[in-house]
């Protein structure tokens, strides 16, 4: 392991501008591209965070807080592998301070296609390079160039959201930032009945360019996945550090959770749960290892802070994660902090005319606490400059 920053992404990314790589299922199949962007920023300790997907889902109807989406079929493709989607880009925005939800949310048709398509710009290598472009009058493309040198991603934001302060326009570029972090990392899984999942990520990349003229920098997080299964209940975090350390924790759980109905952020019943599987991922800079964790432990308390004015639940409390995790060699402790919440309610009808429900919430994070014991000793917050992550919980299921 090493830190010097390679010249273009490794491993393989074959995959990535391809859909239904499974026999599609009913109600169930769901496939993204999901960026998480965290931008450097002296003036809040959290930084600046986007996140932006282009997603679409195998349903005649489903309603994404409260606004009706209507997917007309399933992705078609044609001789030369490119594809038409009909699918949704949506955003969301923090600006250090409160968050902007949503930033973009809008349904189009969507074309996907890699490099060796003929309506491709220019000679492409067969290796990855591809894009995702909505077919709207203004920028919403992500790609990465053919060469894998870098990613990009181009974004308008909705006028509503422009006007209540959020960015006009965004454009960046991602980069690789070190080898463990920079390279395409496929996991996948079959149940009975066909379900099951494909996933392919990248825990790390370097960020550059502008927002509405003015330079940013920052990291960014990358996953493509397709889903077919209902969803558990689940917890899930992230977190960059600057001397290049990447850090995540996973946690699927049966809880009372799972028949919540409703995106209320709170709810006591929200405190038990029975951990379906447990993971966690440390690629250490200072060791220059990997360490993996099979033993997992999340708690949510409430803390004293609240959304605000803005919004779902004004006097709602954000939460707060306490993380454990060990592997024999290693064991860390996180206390982290909510600062924002940014949610998105999915409802879809099922068999008999019942509606079944997934909430999906992601906190931006301050890491209040942070403790890794090794053979070599232990380290503090203190000992890194800053770290920066977000947070998931999800309730319900979608069926």
């Amino acid at each position: 392991m090493n830190n010097v920053p390679p010249a273009k992404f490794e491993g393989d990314f074959s995959t990535m501008w391809q859909l239904g790589l499974r026999e599609p299922l009913w109600h169930l199949t769901w496939d993204w591209w999901w960026w998480l962007v965290m931008l450097d920023d002296d003036e809040h300790p959290c930084g600046k965070q986007l996140m932006v997907l282009w997603s679409t889902k195998d349903n005649d109807r489903v309603e994404v807080n409260g606004f009706p989406w209507m997917p007309k079929g399933r992705p078609g493709k044609d001789d030369q592998g490119g594809m038409a989607i009909d699918g949704m880009v949506c955003a969301w925005w923090f600006d250090g301070e409160r968050m902007h939800e949503p930033y973009i949310k809008r349904t189009c048709t969507m074309v996907a296609m890699d490099d060796q398509h003929p309506r491709w710009p220019a000679k492409g290598k067969g290796d990855g390079g591809g894009a995702v472009v909505p077919l709207l009058p203004d920028d919403l493309s992500m790609g990465l160039n053919s060469d894998k040198s870098a990613f990009w991603i181009n974004l308008s934001g909705d006028k509503t959201a422009v006007q209540d302060g959020a960015p006009e326009q965004m454009n960046l570029t991602l980069t690789p930032w070190n080898p463990p972090m920079s390279v395409a990392r496929p996991s996948t899984a079959t149940y009975a009945a066909g379900m099951g999942y494909d996933i392919l990520r990248v825990h790390g990349t370097r960020v550059a360019g502008e927002i509405d003229g003015e330079s940013v920098t920052g990291t960014a997080y990358f996953q493509k996945v397709c889903v077919q299964a209902p969803s558990p209940p689940w917890y899930w975090g992230v977190l960059h550090f600057e001397d290049g350390s990447y850090m995540d924790w996973f946690l699927p759980h049966l809880a009372p959770t799972v028949f919540s109905r409703d995106a209320r952020p709170w709810k006591k019943r929200d405190l038990n749960h029975i951990a379906l599987s447990q993971g966690g991922l440390f690629h250490d800079a200072k060791r220059q290892r990997t360490e993996r964790f099979a033993r997992v432990e999340v708690v949510k308390q409430a803390s004293e802070r609240s959304e605000g004015a803005h919004g779902q639940s004004p006097e709602a409390p954000l939460p707060r994660f306490l993380v454990k995790m060990h592997n024999g060699r290693t064991s860390v402790k996180l206390e982290v902090q909510a600062v924002e919440r940014a949610h998105w309610h999915f409802d879809q009808p099922t068999r008999g005319g019942v509606w079944s429900h997934l909430t999906y919430n992601e906190y931006p994070l301050e890491v209040t606490r942070l403790e890794i014991v090794d053979e070599f000793g232990t380290r503090k917050r203190s000992d890194y400059g800053w770290v920066r992550g977000n947070a998931e919980h999800a309730w319900g299921m979608l069926h």
